[in-house]
């Protein structure tokens, strides 16, 4: 397998596993937040997460980075 194909996918892979980990990051601060008083504050938050996640392999496979 060529390099340049295996970096082109682990760099993607790596893109991909960075959204969830934002939006984690930005939930985790101690400041006021939307939502943070809310049942499911929590479920809303991992659901965006994985909207994203969605959103995002199905721009890489339009673009084929994947």
């Amino acid at each position: 397998m060529d390099l340049n194909v295996v970096m082109k996918f682990l760099t993607s892979v790596t893109i991909i596993l960075m959204l969830p980990t934002l939006v984690a990051s930005i939930y985790g601060m101690n400041v006021p937040l939307p939502f943070q008083r809310h049942p499911h504050a929590f479920l809303m938050v991992v659901g965006f997460s994985f909207l994203l996640c969605v959103l995002g392999v199905m721009l890489f496979i339009r673009r084929r980075y994947f």
